[in-house]
Parts: structure tokens; sequence; C-alpha cells
């Protein structure tokens, strides 16, 4: 399954990389695709993650989870 979510603050290639290391700790994820221009995250997992697991991953990279 795979779920996107949209994170804003992101400018370049190590913002990217902060955040795609970041949400790939979460337990059951299999693949984190981010996109630097539109700030889309697709996070694909066997089992669903949750919106707070979502979060904070993000806000442990320095960023901010918009919408998910």
């Amino acid at each position: 399954m795979s779920e996107t979510y949209t994170v804003s603050g992101m400018t370049c290639g190590h913002c990217v990389a902060s955040v795609t290391e970041e949400v790939a700790k979460i337990s059951g994820v299999s693949d984190v695709s981010v996109h630097l221009e539109t700030g889309r995250v697709t996070i694909t997992s066997a089992a669903p993650v949750t919106l707070e697991d979502v979060r904070a991953a993000v806000a442990e990279a320095g960023y901010e989870l918009v919408q998910s």
C-alpha cells in the first residue's frame, strides 16, 4: 500500500534526504519517494502507517506535514 503526504519547507536535495531518512525509519515502511518541487512524500508499506508516525518523522527531519 502507498500513501501520499505534503511536506512544507523543503528547499534542496539535503531536505529531501533528511525527510527520506527519517520517514524510512518508520516500522513497516519499504520505500519513500520525495518530490522536492511539489513537497509530495509517497510512502510504501506493507501495513498502514499512522499519521502521527509520519508527522513525527517529518518533524524530526525539521519540516512540517501540511496535509495527508
